[in-house]
């Protein structure tokens, strides 16, 4: 039998509050630890507190669902909140919710005080992995971007700034371009100059991160988790002034196409497994998930070096057989990073079922195993 894990890595949320999300009402977790489980039937609402979690960082959460759709049934409203530990042992209090009176209006505060989404990236990496991700390599480019953002983020909190203003830049050039009234020159010179700086900036984020994480994947062992190896293709030029002309000469091209062809928009992330070299995309559905793993392990061991650092898991230790969970286990432990798992029973979660913080959830409800 396998020997339980223990962990001297500190924890980073606690205390955390749900209040009218999802099929919560309102439900506290106290007393996290490294490893948290959240045990129930399917249905029960363990997702929709990783959900809940996920929107302490930039962006619309794992599930990217609209603000409208997160308040429980009924309401308008919803309330997330955790408090995360420091090292000089106070606390901050981050928060994010929604009022009644502006539905589609996501707020933040850090303790208390209101802030930008992008601000929570300077506190908190966070990064999941849900059933819905086993399709990645089969999915769009869009959905692999997105993945590589969000793993940047983790990495550099900055890269949801520049991001937003990138797509901000690019939905104005791209309504010049789709319009029936020839652009202004003028007016398309000052907006591509604003998509070049920061397109140039994800670029070279994007490729900072990609190349972390293949070295980190490089240090991993090829059993039992099959080993990735990417390739950022770029869509663009990635210097600024470089990128700021391939704009300005494909003005005409994408005035007839009514949208922009260039730029980190269209960068695609190819995986291939190693060993078989062949596109992830071809390989078996176990080979993908044990990818996915891979990868994801990796990146949690980059994201503990900056912030503290925080690993959602739906249903990912279930499906895995005892010596991948073992190993899987050994990864998350050895990581540093904060870990809430979901499962419908506890037998798969033995190995650390002693060192964790364990609750049933039933019906939006939580109970402390």
């Amino acid at each position: 039998m396998a020997q339980p894990l223990s962990r001297g890595a500190p924890m980073a949320l606690d205390r955390i509050t749900l209040a009218t999300f999802r099929n919560h009402r309102e439900t506290a977790l106290d007393g996290a630890r490294a490893f948290n489980l959240l045990i129930g039937d399917n249905g029960a609402g363990k997702t929709n507190v990783l959900e809940a979690l996920s929107l302490l960082a930039p962006g619309r959460g794992l599930r990217r669902a609209a603000l409208t759709d997160l308040p429980l049934a009924g309401g308008r409203a919803f309330a997330v909140g955790a408090s995360l530990a420091q090292a000089d042992g106070v606390p901050v209090r981050l928060a994010t919710f929604v009022r009644a009176d502006q539905p589609g209006r996501r707020r933040v505060q850090v303790n208390g005080a209101q802030a930008s989404a992008n601000r929570l990236g300077e506190w908190l990496a966070l990064g999941w992995l849900t059933p819905a991700m086993d399709g990645l390599f089969t999915d769009s480019a869009g959905a692999r971007r997105r993945f590589v953002d969000r793993m940047t983020l983790a990495l550099e909190p900055a890269h949801a700034h520049h991001t937003a203003r990138y797509e901000a830049g690019l939905r104005e050039r791209n309504r010049l371009l789709a319009g029936d009234d020839e652009p202004d020159p003028a007016w398309l010179d000052a907006v591509e100059r604003h998509l070049a700086e920061h397109g140039a900036a994800i670029a070279a984020a994007r490729a900072r991160t990609i190349a972390a994480v293949s070295t980190e994947l490089a240090l991993l062992p090829r059993e039992p988790f099959a080993l990735p190896l990417l390739d950022l293709k770029p869509g663009g030029p990635a210097e600024h002034a470089a990128l700021a002309e391939a704009l300005r000469h494909g003005r005409r091209r994408e005035r007839q196409a009514g949208r922009t062809l260039t730029g980190p928009h269209r960068d695609e992330l190819a995986v291939t497994m190693a060993g078989k070299v062949m596109p992830a995309a071809e390989c078996s559905t176990g080979e993908q998930k044990a990818m996915l793993i891979a990868l994801t392990l990796a990146h949690a061991t980059l994201a503990t070096r900056g912030r503290p650092s925080v690993l959602l898991l739906d249903e990912v230790a279930a499906h895995l057989d005892p010596v991948r969970r073992e190993a899987l286990f050994a990864r998350l432990a050895a990581s540093g990073a904060q870990v809430w798992m979901t499962g419908t029973e506890r037998a798969p979660f033995a190995a650390i079922e002693r060192d964790a913080a364990v609750w049933r959830v039933s019906e939006g409800r939580l109970e402390r195993a």
